[in-house]
């Protein structure tokens, strides 16, 4: 293994270019268009355009990532996480096409990616487990049977998800129906795949996961958990390892029921096992992340560990540095840093980063994939990086984390570091009243957080690209369409959006794609109810009705939206 390709973007694509450096492998990058100019190309070996602006048609373009992979002489990829990461005929091709798969067997992650599947390993290898459906629902009225045999509230997920998308719980039976399409569309969205499942859904819920290491051989080594509790919309902000306030014999359980699991699949590379705790004290198995997850750097403080160079050193054939379980050295925290404002609802706010500004120190980590004078792009994921603090116990690593979430200082796009400052200081986050759950930002803490100004509009970075000749021999070029509208010769391409001044207008809060509307056109509606879906940063947000009145829509089904830009009209 020589050089790799990182069929990825963002602060991951950047994480696994530095690991490869370390580890005196060649790196190769990829970018859709508006990604040409950012910092995992800048800083990789070489980089390759997919020649695209959506995730489709790039960074989930199969095809593609492959003659990126050929072009560049690459003889390996790692797939960071989310796109095609846990996407089971990625790895297949990669492998087919001779080239070596930096993660587990395709046919683990089919067994573990399927949901249902991996519910049924999980209990043969006697797993704690809530009920659940046994098989993919065929529609919205078998989750509604299953609500009425085990109660509500219930959950429907989608069986090849991850990252908190395509999940939605619903705690009426009328609520099922309207949860299962809401998963059921996110998850194509997201994952290519529609199909969901259900199972009882545990009230306040910690979530808690383990990190594994597998030699592909039936060996398989705990490296640690976590604490994943703080999360908004079924996707994490802060992480935490060690898992805080665990018993033996329920840290023993996740432990065991962790490595049985994986050890069933002759797991191979770096995976997490996570788990549901309810307040009740009923334990869950959840599901397998066939990859590397967000926040493993919070498990690589503690216990000295690279989970990216053991990434190598497994898909070379080594398998993992180590064979039982490092004891954990203090405590550490993991702060994601979002282009979202927490005082609008966690609103996507994605735009340039006018300054950014990252604490130092002793125990403080940055894994960022932006700079400043960069751009967190609307079409992808929030995450612009993560903050970590390590230190030697609970106590000390929270003071650390107020001390560098204090010189934390980044303008042009709201974030959510106030979230963060606000959270250390709460007492139920503290370490002798430690109270957080699943649910708890929404239920508790959203209501006192305040709005921050709104970003301005960041013209889209679309690239156009023309033939020349270079030396006798014809080549593509593509130039920023901002800069050939600047020599007067081709405009961008670009119409400019309504700005809905007017009373009737319902504007997009933020940049994205208008999913589906939820009622006809010239109906009447109600103030505060919802009337459209709009997708943003890979996630789903309603819009609702700014007045009461007859609809009359402005933007379709399908079309690509600015912030500011009318969806419809009410009047």
């Amino acid at each position: 293994m020589k050089t790799v390709l990182i069929a990825n973007r963002g602060e991951i694509a950047v994480r696994v270019v530095r690991a490869a450096a370390e580890a005196g492998l060649r790196s190769v990058a990829v970018y859709a268009d508006q990604d040409a100019g950012a910092l995992h190309v800048r800083l990789a070996d070489a980089a390759v355009a997919l020649h695209g602006t959506s995730a489709a048609e790039t960074y989930l373009d199969v095809e593609a990532l492959l003659a990126a992979a050929e072009s560049s002489g690459a003889d390996a990829v790692h797939p960071g996480y989310g796109f095609l990461s846990e996407n089971a005929e990625f790895a297949r091709a990669v492998e087919a096409a001779g080239l070596t798969w930096i993660g587990p067997a395709p046919e683990t992650i089919e067994a573990l990616g399927d949901k249902v599947t991996a519910r049924a390993i999980a209990r043969d290898a006697g797993a704690p487990l809530a009920p659940g459906s046994t098989k993919p629902l065929a529609d919205a009225a078998e989750a509604q049977a299953f609500a009425d045999e085990f109660g509500l509230p219930v959950v429907v997920k989608a069986a090849h998800g991850g990252g908190g998308r395509g999940m939605r719980v619903a705690r009426t039976r009328e609520d099922i129906a309207d949860a299962f399409e809401s998963a059921t569309r996110e998850a194509v969205a997201a994952f290519g795949r529609g199909e969901c499942f259900v199972e009882k859904f545990l009230e306040r819920p910690r979530h808690l996961e383990v990190q594994v290491l597998g030699d592909g051989k039936g060996s398989v080594t705990v490296v640690g958990d976590r604490d994943c509790s703080l999360q908004r919309r079924n996707q994490k902000l802060v992480e935490e390892a060690p898992a805080p306030g665990l018993s033996d014999e329920e840290r023993e359980t996740i432990h065991r029921a962790a490595r049985d699991i994986c050890a069933a699949v002759d797991y191979r590379g770096a995976g997490t096992v996570e788990f549901l705790l309810g307040a009740d004290g009923t334990l869950s198995f959840c599901e397998v992340n066939t990859r590397l997850q967000v926040e493993h750097p919070v498990t690589e403080l503690v216990t000295g560990t690279d989970l990216v160079r053991e990434q190598f050193r497994i898909a070379e054939g080594a398998g993992p540095s180590f064979a039982t379980t490092p004891e954990p050295r203090g405590h550490a925290f993991e702060f994601r840093v979002n282009a979202e404002d927490p005082g609008r609802g966690f609103l996507p706010s994605p735009g340039l980063v006018e300054e950014l500004r990252v604490p130092s120190g002793p125990g403080v980590r940055w894994d960022g994939g932006v700079e400043t004078g960069d751009t967190v792009q609307a079409a992808f994921d929030s995450l612009a990086g993560k903050l970590l603090v390590h230190a030697a116990d609970r106590d000390t690593a929270l003071a650390r984390a107020r001390r560098a979430l204090a010189e934390f200082h980044v303008t042009g796009i709201a974030t959510v570091l106030p979230f963060a400052g606000a959270v250390v200081d709460e007492p139920d986050f503290s370490t002798e009243g430690f109270a957080v759950h699943t649910q708890w930002i929404e239920t508790e803490l959203m209501p006192r957080l305040e709005p921050q100004l709104r970003p301005a509009p960041v013209q889209g970075a679309a690239l156009r690209r023309f033939g020349v000749e270079i030396d006798g021999r014809m080549a593509t070029v593509g130039l920023p369409a901002e800069f050939l509208a600047s020599l007067g010769s081709v405009g961008p391409g670009t119409a400019e959006a309504e700005t809905g001044a007017d009373e009737d207008a319902l504007a997009a809060a933020a940049p994205g794609t208008l999913t589906s509307w939820l009622v006809e056109d010239g109906a009447e509606v109600a103030a505060g109810q919802d009337v459209v879906v709009v997708e943003a940063m890979k996630m789903e947000a309603r819009v609702a009705a700014h007045r009461a009145g007859t609809l009359r829509r402005v933007a379709e089904e399908g079309a690509a939206i600015g912030a500011g830009e009318v969806l419809a009209r009410i009047g």
